[in-house]
């Protein structure tokens, strides 16, 4: 008899986790409390250490074919655009042995729901909600939510992918001070048209540091639209926390942030009419992701700050060394362990790393300037080395 998987939630994760459990022969249903899968949020980076582990997961071709590979990722001065630094990326497979990409959400959700709708022994259910969990014997207990009605399901493991505000993970006995908090920080996001951003570079990813503030943008779907990235500085959360995740931006914070930037920085933030914000949140880094059958990834497992562009590639690490430890044992609780102490350092470290990095983007005064010698003095290849680690892996 075929052994049953649960994972709760939809997004990059919990699709990147059925991937993987339904390549190790699992029965997987994924339970999404959406009623159809919407992807929030604009574009994202899909680092080499990401697309090796979704060729791993037979993904890559297919995300491959809807994402764009860039030359480079340039850093600016946001002030007047001087180039502090250029990272080449050309060479990226060479390198790390996958290629660097960036991709449209939305195109990376639907590349992985056509994977997962493409396995005979993976099923997608929408409009449901995994309500609770419990341990019985070796295996789990999931009740659901459909609508008014209820129902439990038995099962082998459950994998919790359900994000930021996991239900799963608060199942598992963490209490108020495991909360989210607020980090400080307001996220804004929009896409426009490449025709209506003519200062927006063809094919590189740019990052323009400013105090307080920081800026990316990069083109999406063959070079068709621009990805606008930026991450501010902000004493409250401005309401966004209170309502969906990417909530109506309050454009006059952006425009104070950005007053003193370049014309090309500023003419970029103008072009797009539809800003979208939310609050950037973290939860207390965890000695463990796997508790008997039940194991954290993604957001639910290690939410991290975005200036590593690592979320979803930590995701799609913890579905590759879900499969890989899966696929040592039929002991489930023995393979979950051994994945959780895979992956607890690395991604505490990945979380660590991007807050460092986050406050190195924004200094200012003399703290900046020496930030701007120090990229002079790495030089790219200096630069590229600092990744081998995040990368390589």
């Amino acid at each position: 008899m075929a052994r049953r998987a649960f994972v709760a939630g939809a997004g990059i994760s919990g699709l990147s986790a059925a991937l993987a459990l339904a390549r190790q022969g699992f029965e997987v249903e994924v339970f999404e409390r959406a009623p159809a899968l919407e992807a929030f949020g604009a574009g994202l980076q899909l680092s080499p250490n990401a697309t090796r582990a979704l060729a791993r997961l037979g993904a890559l071709d297919a995300v491959r074919a809807l994402a764009l590979a860039p030359r480079a990722i340039r850093v600016l001065s946001a002030r007047d655009g001087a180039e502090l630094a250029r990272l080449p990326l050309d060479d990226a497979e060479r390198r790390w042995g996958a290629p660097y990409l960036v991709i449209r959400r939305a195109d990376l959700q639907a590349a992985l729901a056509e994977a997962a709708a493409r396995l005979p022994n993976l099923a997608l259910r929408l409009a449901t909600e995994v309500a609770d969990a419990t341990v019985e014997g070796a295996g789990v207990a999931v009740e659901l939510k459909r609508g008014g009605t209820a129902a439990r399901e038995t099962g082998d493991l459950l994998v919790g992918a359900d994000g930021l505000s996991s239900r799963v993970r608060e199942r598992i006995g963490f209490g108020a001070a495991d909360a989210p908090r607020f980090s400080g920080l307001v996220a804004f996001r929009a896409v426009v048209e490449a025709r209506r951003a003519p200062r927006a570079a063809a094919n590189e990813v740019t990052l323009r540091l400013g105090a307080g503030a920081h800026f990316v943008c990069y083109p999406l779907r063959g070079g068709a639209i621009v990805n606008l990235v930026a991450v501010v500085e902000a004493a409250r959360r401005g309401g966004a926390d209170d309502g969906p995740w990417d909530g109506v931006a309050d454009r006059s914070v952006l425009d104070r942030a950005t007053a003193g930037w370049s014309r090309d920085a500023r003419a970029l933030i103008a072009a797009a009419a539809d800003w979208r914000a939310w609050p950037l949140r973290l939860r207390p880094p965890l000695a463990r992701f796997a508790f008997g059958p039940i194991a954290l990834v993604g957001d639910a497992a290690h939410p991290m700050t975005p200036f590593l562009a690592q979320g979803a590639a930590q995701a799609i690490e913890d579905a590759d060394a879900l499969a890989r430890r899966l696929a040592e044992t039929t002991d489930v609780a023995r393979a979950l362990a051994a994945y959780s102490r895979d992956r607890v350092a690395r991604a505490a470290r990945v979380q660590r790393d991007a807050l460092v990095q986050g406050r190195v983007y924004h200094l200012s005064g003399p703290f900046a300037f020496a930030r701007d010698l120090a990229l002079a003095a790495l030089g790219p290849e200096g630069l590229l080395e600092r990744l081998d680690w995040l990368y390589a892996a």
